[in-house]
């Protein structure tokens, strides 16, 4: 079988992550793979190798100084459409909603919805839900969401996760990390609204009171998007509380699960998400995970993490959880082990099959 994944970045996104294992796993099991994506602002390459057994196609995309969000999602669709050529693939199945705006007739992954402010943005959010032909989600809660506000009936394939990578990264050396930053909580992901980036702002500035030696450090964040205002108003806020998070941004595949395994704790405070693909890296390498009570966050974490739904319940259960905690440990590991990368690819096979056998 042929095919196609599109996506919008080389950027190391959680979506993007998604495509990259998925399309190994899915060439590990004798499919034919090719993953298009733009290539922002000159990049060779995706953020870490990726297996020979895919074949990538990069499509240029160069920034513009002074490009509002708007123009900068209406040239990414653009200038994917134009490169891409579904000839020779059985299947096309796009990532995200500037793919599936590009790729034409295509199956879409649904990670997660939003709400967008920019007019189009909002309009493609809409498209990429509307027009595909066949839908994939990642968890039963988003799919109910996609059910309810457009009554189509999304299959849900869970992502998987690099368990073995990361349950290494415990049992290795992490005193690196620990001595250029100390004893710290980890949030993986940008500086955003959907984050929750500020409330765990306001959660730290409580549990450093308890725990004065404790820092707080960002990881990641490449985006399309621009949050600057949000951005500006994270700062203003740390300032005020008296804060300086420690901000890495983007961090080399190869020293993530490093970073991830020397932390202290992960608070995974978003306001939406699909699946919760870095706390389950987490749970995978040992660390404890305190996250925001949310449907799709029981649905796929169950009883291996906490879950609050204020910054003060937030900062009392990161303290909570940061002795080290066996059995704590054990079904963080137990929950992240079900979610396998070949299983979600023999999920994927079988549903591009039968779409495949109903149109023929």
């Amino acid at each position: 079988m042929r095919i196609a994944l599109l996506t919008y970045s080389t950027k190391p996104r959680g979506g993007v992550v998604h495509t990259l294992h998925l399309a190994e796993a899915l060439a590990e099991a004798g499919a034919d793979v090719t993953v298009w994506s733009l290539a922002r602002d000159g990049d060779p390459g995706f953020f870490r190798p990726v297996a020979d057994a895919v074949r990538v196609e990069l499509v240029p995309f160069a920034a513009i100084d002074g490009e509002s969000v708007g123009q900068r999602i209406l040239r990414s669709i653009d200038t994917l459409r134009a490169a891409f050529d579904a000839a020779g693939y059985d299947i096309v199945h796009a990532q995200d909603c500037l793919s599936a705006n590009a790729a034409g007739r295509c199956v879409r992954t649904i990670h997660h919805l939003d709400e967008f402010t920019t007019p189009e943005l909002a309009a493609c959010h809409e498209r990429a839900i509307v027009e595909p032909y066949a839908r994939i989600c990642v968890s039963a809660a988003v799919a109910a969401e996609v059910r309810s506000g457009w009554g189509f009936e999304p299959t849900v394939i869970p992502n998987g996760v690099d368990f073995e990578r990361f349950a290494a990264a415990a049992a290795a050396p992490r005193q690196a990390w620990r001595n250029r930053l100390g004893r710290y909580v980890l949030a993986v992901g940008g500086i955003e609204p959907r984050k929750g980036s500020i409330d765990l702002l306001e959660a730290f500035a409580v549990l450093v009171r308890a725990e004065p030696d404790l820092q707080l450090v960002f990881a990641g964040g490449e985006t399309l998007f621009d949050y600057h205002d949000y951005r500006a108003r994270f700062t203003a806020r740390a300032d005020e509380l008296g804060i300086t998070p420690v901000i890495l941004g983007a961090v080399a595949d190869a020293d993530l699960p490093s970073l991830m395994a020397a932390a202290s704790a992960v608070p995974f405070f978003s306001r939406k998400e699909g699946f919760g693909l870095a706390a389950m890296e987490a749970l995978a390498a040992g660390v404890p995970v305190v996250a925001r009570d949310l449907p799709v966050l029981r649905e796929v974490f169950d009883d291996a993490v906490d879950y609050v739904s204020t910054p003060d319940q937030l900062a009392a259960a990161l303290r909570a959880a940061l002795p080290a905690d066996p059995a704590r440990q054990a079904r963080g590991r137990a929950v992240a082990a079900r979610y396998r990368w070949a299983d979600a690819a023999r999920a994927h096979l079988d549903f591009y099959a039968a779409l495949t056998r109903a149109t023929v």
